[in-house]
C-alpha cells in the first residue's frame, strides 16, 4: 500500500509523467522527473501552459481578442532548508486576468485579479515547503501544484503564451532567468550566500507581513456552535487614511454575526437567516435580535457618542466615527477595534473549527483605494492579561489580512492638482476628467481634450463660471479657442501649486487647498513629494508641516489646531449674480538650495506626487513655461540698465 501511495503522489506532482510496462516484466517503470528538478538544490519552479480557447466577442484585432487559458505552476523544495511562507511571482505580460487558482491564492487581491503586471502566488492551504529529508520525501509537504484558469489578450495560434518570468521572491533567495522550451518554463532558485537575514523569532505559521493597512482577525473564545472574534485594524501607512470606513467580507460556510461590540452592521435583515441553513439549524433562535445575517455584511465604526455604551461600546480604540489617521498625524486614531460573536452551522459544530471570512474590502470617503489580500494564518496574537498581572494571554487562532493602497487609474482619481508660477501669466488647471466624466453629457464637451490655459484668478470659481474668462484670456494671449470645450475635472478636492519665487540660494511655493464639495472636511492633511528638492524644505507658515521619513523628500502638512476644518462650497455674497465660493486654505512653503543645482521652472519646483487625505491626486502633464507669456522681473533689467548708464557716462566724459 505504501508503494502505491507514493507512486500516486509522484503522478499527482508530475502529471506529464506516465507509467510504462515492458513485456515479460512484472514491475512497472516510471519516467524520470524533469532534469531541471533533479539537478536543482534549492527551490525548483516551473510553469506549464495548456491550451486556450477564443472568447466572445470575436474580433479581427489580434491584440484585442480575449482567450481563456489554463496553466499549471509547480514549486518544489529540493534543498535542505524549510521555506516558510513561500511566494512565487509570475510575470504575466498579456493582460492576464486570473479567474481561479487551486493550491494557492494571490497575495495582491481576490480572484478575478488583473495580473497585467504579474502577480505573486502564496500557498493556500500549504503555506510552507518542508524538506524532503524531514518528511521522507512526502511530496504533499515539500511541493505545491497550482492549477490556474484565466483570460488573456492577444497572441497567435492556440498555444498559451508563457509569462516573461517566474521567481521566488522570499527574502534571501536569488533566481537566474528562467529557461523556456516548448510550453514549459522552469528555474532553480538558490540561497544568496551574501544575504544576512535579520534575527527573527521562530514562528509556527507564516511570519506577519507589513502593509499599508494591517488587519488581524483573532479568535478569543471558542464554543461548540459559536466563537468570539476580535478585528484589529492598524493604519501603518504614513500617508494612508480612512474616513467613515466600511469593512466588508464574505462568509464561506454559512456563518452569521450574532452580536457586535465597537461597530455595527449597515443592514439587519432577519429573513436572510430564516431562509438559510442557519434558520433550519437554530430553529428556536430569535433572529430579530441578530446583528446581521448577511453573507457579505457591511461593518461600520460607531460614532464617538456611543463609546461609553455598556451594550455595544466600551472597547479601546473604538467609536471614532470611522476615522483612521496616519500615526504621524495622531497615533490615538491610527487603530480601530471591534468584536463579533460568530455562529456556525454544520458540519462545523466543534470547538476547533474556525474558517475566517474571505474577500475582504475596505473603503472610505475621499480616501485612497485599498486592495486587500486573503487572510493568512499567523501565530496567535498576545494580549496583556486582563487581571492586571504581568502575564500574556494568547488568542486561540489568528489570521492576518494585508491591504495596500492602489494607484488610481487615469481619470479615476478623487482629487487633482493645478499649476501656476510667478514667471508665467497663465495657470494650468486640473486635467480634463481627472476624476472621471461618467456622470456628464460628453456630447456637450470634449472628454479627451487638453485643458485650456486660464488666468490664475479663474481657479477661484467653479468650472461652469470659467468659460467667459477662458475665452477672453485666449483672445488676449492669441491662443486657439475650440468650439467644443474640454470637460470639467469633476473633482471634489483640488490643490493649486504655485511657484512663488526662485533665488540663487532658495525658492518658495504657495499651496492652496480647495473644497468644491458640499460637505466640510475635518482634520484634513496633504502630502507633496518633491523628489530631491524636498530635502531643502525649510518651513511652512500657515500649516503644521514635517518631512516624511525615511527619504525626507515628501512634505506632510495639515491645518493647525483649531484651523483644520476645510468648509464646503458656499453661496457668494450675491447668489443671484456671484458664483459659488469653494472652501479654501493656503500657505507659503520655503526651501533652501543646498543640494547643488535645482532647475525650478524645468520641473524641480513641481510635485512628483500629491496626496490629500491619503488619496493620490492627478497631476497636470506639463509645467508652466518661462518662454511662454513669462513675466520679467524689474531686477532682470538691472544689468542692461547699468550698461546703458555706464556707456552714457563714458561718452559724456570723452566729449
Amino acid at each position: 500500500m505504501k508503494i502505491r501511495h507514493g507512486l500516486s503522489l509522484i503522478i499527482l506532482l508530475f502529471p506529464t509523467l506516465s507509467l510504462a510496462q515492458d513485456y515479460g516484466e512484472d514491475a512497472p517503470k516510471t519516467d524520470k522527473p524533469p532534469p531541471g528538478l533533479v539537478r536543482c538544490n534549492g527551490v525548483y519552479m516551473s510553469y506549464n501552459s495548456g491550451g486556450r480557447e477564443k472568447l466572445y466577442p470575436r474580433t479581427n484585432n489580434a491584440t484585442a481578442q480575449a482567450w481563456s487559458f489554463k496553466a499549471t505552476a509547480m514549486i518544489v523544495n529540493t534543498g535542505i532548508e524549510e521555506v516558510k511562507g513561500w511566494e512565487m511571482f509570475v510575470g504575466y505580460n498579456h493582460r492576464e486576468i486570473i479567474v481561479s487558482a487551486t493550491g494557492a491564492v494571490s497575495s495582491d487581491g481576490d480572484f478575478p485579479y488583473d495580473a497585467s503586471n504579474g502577480t505573486t502566488f502564496i500557498g493556500s492551504p500549504n503555506t510552507d515547503l518542508k524538506t524532503s529529508i524531514e518528511t521522507a520525501g512526502d511530496y504533499t509537504k515539500i511541493s505545491t501544484n497550482i492549477e490556474i484558469t484565466g483570460t488573456l489578450f492577444g497572441g497567435f495560434g492556440t498555444a498559451t503564451p508563457l509569462p516573461k518570468s517566474i521567481k521566488l521572491v522570499n527574502d534571501g533567495w536569488q533566481c537566474p532567468a528562467a529557461t523556456s522550451k516548448g510550453g514549459t518554463m522552469q528555474v532553480c532558485c538558490k540561497r544568496n550566500p551574501k544575504f544576512k537575514s535579520k534575527k527573527k523569532a521562530k514562528t509556527k505559521f507564516t511570519p506577519r507581513r507589513h502593509g499599508d493597512l494591517n488587519i488581524i482577525y483573532d479568535v478569543l473564545q471558542a464554543y461548540k456552535s459559536n466563537y468570539m472574534a476580535q478585528v484589529t485594524i492598524d493604519n501603518d501607512s504614513p500617508l494612508g487614511r480612512l474616513d467613515h470606513w466600511n469593512l466588508t467580507w464574505e462568509w464561506m460556510r454559512g456563518e452569521f454575526i450574532y452580536s457586535l461590540r465597537g461597530a455595527y452592521s449597515a443592514e439587519k435583515n432577519p429573513s436572510e437567516c430564516l431562509h438559510s441553513k442557519a434558520g433550519q439549524f437554530y430553529g428556536d433562535l430569535d433572529f430579530s435580535q441578530v446583528a446581521t445575517c448577511q453573507k457579505k455584511p457591511i461593518i461600520k465604526d460607531l460614532p464617538a457618542e456611543r463609546k461609553e455604551d455598556k451594550l455595544i461600546g466600551m472597547l479601546p480604540f473604538c467609536c471614532k466615527n470611522g476615522t483612521l489617521l496616519p500615526n504621524l498625524m495622531d497615533a490615538s486614531k491610527s487603530r480601530a477595534i471591534f468584536q463579533l460573536q460568530v455562529y456556525k452551522v454544520p458540519p462545523d459544530q466543534n470547538r476547533t473549527a474556525f474558517f475566517p471570512p474571505q474577500h475582504w474590502k475596505i473603503d472610505g470617503i475621499v480616501n485612497p483605494q485599498y486592495k486587500c489580500g486573503p487572510p493568512v494564518r499567523v501565530d496567535p496574537t498576545g494580549f496583556p492579561d486582563s487581571s492586571g498581572l504581568q502575564a500574556t494571554t494568547y488568542a486561540i487562532a489568528s489570521w492576518q489580512v494585508i491591504c495596500n493602497i492602489t494607484k488610481p487609474k487615469p481619470k479615476a482619481a478623487r482629487c487633482c492638482v493645478s499649476y501656476s508660477a510667478f514667471y508665467n501669466d497663465s495657470a494650468i488647471p486640473c486635467n480634463t476628467c481627472a476624476c472621471g466624466c461618467g456622470d456628464i453629457d460628453t456630447d456637450t464637451c470634449n472628454a479627451n481634450a487638453r485643458q485650456l490655459l486660464l488666468p490664475p484668478d479663474s481657479l477661484l470659481v467653479p468650472f461652469e463660471n470659467r468659460t467667459l474668462k477662458a475665452k477672453v484670456w485666449a483672445r488676449r494671449k492669441h491662443m486657439a479657442f475650440p468650439k467644443k470645450l474640454p470637460c470639467p475635472d469633476n473633482c471634489g478636492i483640488s490643490l493649486n501649486w504655485h511657484v512663488n519665487s526662485d533665488y540663487a540660494d532658495g525658492w518658495s511655493a504657495r499651496v492652496t487647498v480647495f473644497n468644491w464639495g458640499a460637505n466640510a472636511v475635518e482634520d484634513w492633511f496633504a502630502a507633496v513629494d518633491l523628489g530631491k528638492a524636498g530635502l531643502g524644505y525649510e518651513n511652512v507658515y500657515s500649516f503644521n508641516g514635517t518631512r516624511v521619513p525615511p527619504k525626507n523628500q515628501t512634505i506632510f502638512f495639515q491645518g493647525v489646531r483649531g484651523m483644520n476644518y476645510l468648509i464646503g462650497l458656499t453661496n457668494g455674497s450675491h447668489p443671484a449674480r456671484d458664483p459659488k465660493v469653494p472652501g479654501k486654505m493656503q500657505s507659503v512653503i520655503s526651501f533652501k538650495k543646498h543640494l547643488g543645482s535645482l532647475n525650478i521652472p524645468r520641473g524641480d519646483g513641481f510635485p512628483k506626487r500629491v496626496f490629500f487625505n491619503g488619496e493620490e491626486c492627478e497631476l497636470p502633464k506639463y509645467f508652466p513655461k518661462k518662454s511662454s507669456g513669462k513675466r520679467v522681473s524689474g531686477m532682470r533689467f538691472l544689468p542692461s540698465i547699468l550698461l546703458v548708464i555706464t556707456t552714457f557716462l563714458v561718452i559724456t566724459y570723452r566729449f
